[in-house]
């Protein structure tokens, strides 16, 4: 009974590289996925998601090392999640910084004019740019103005607002359909 609490517990390695390790490791993947591209984080398709599992499973061993203890489990996540809240407090409190690190919003499309060579910079297609206008209620990017994709990989649209002689035809024209439904209002009682 004695070695089964030893193995689950005892350190095999020193408990500063227990906390180094997933230190680095986090370093590191904050720095890839930071140049993997902003479209990487906010839309997965199946080969992303395929690299994010696989890569989790990958850097299991450089976190854990030797050590399958439950104690130097406990570490490594703990040392994760600590590292964590202290960069996101510590960027919290230095936007230039966080500016830095998280990079601009880059615009997609402008004026009703898709820039291909912003899709192209941010990995993205037009049929994954249409996609997202119907995630968010547009039938197609004809009614999108404008497109631009912020720094976590949200896209975000803005409507085309109509030209002001279109908003005065569209008034004519439903002031017309009233008058003629009077009208027939009208001559269904003569």
């Amino acid at each position: 009974m004695h070695t089964i609490w030893h193995d689950m517990f005892a350190l095999g390695i020193p408990v500063a590289e227990k906390i180094l390790r997933p230190l680095v490791v986090y370093l590191f993947l904050v720095l890839a996925l930071r140049l993997a591209g902003k479209h990487q984080l906010a839309q997965l398709n199946p080969f992303d998601l395929v690299v994010l599992l696989t890569l989790s499973n990958t850097v299991q061993n450089a976190i854990i090392g030797e050590d399958n203890t439950v104690t130097g489990g406990i570490i490594g996540a703990a040392t994760l999640l600590i590292v964590n809240y202290a960069v996101v407090r510590f960027l919290f409190t230095h936007q230039k910084l966080e500016h830095l690190i998280e990079g601009d919003p880059d615009v997609l499309m402008d004026c009703g004019v898709i820039k291909e060579d912003r899709l192209k910079e941010e990995l993205l297609t037009i049929e994954e740019l249409q996609t997202a206008a119907h995630r968010q209620g547009f039938k197609s990017l004809d009614e999108c103005e404008r497109a631009v994709i912020e720094p976590g990989g949200t896209i975000f649209f803005v409507r085309k607002e109509p030209a002001p002689d279109e908003v005065k035809q569209a008034r004519l024209m439903a002031r017309l359909d009233a008058i003629s439904q009077q009208l027939k209002h009208i001559q269904s009682k003569i």
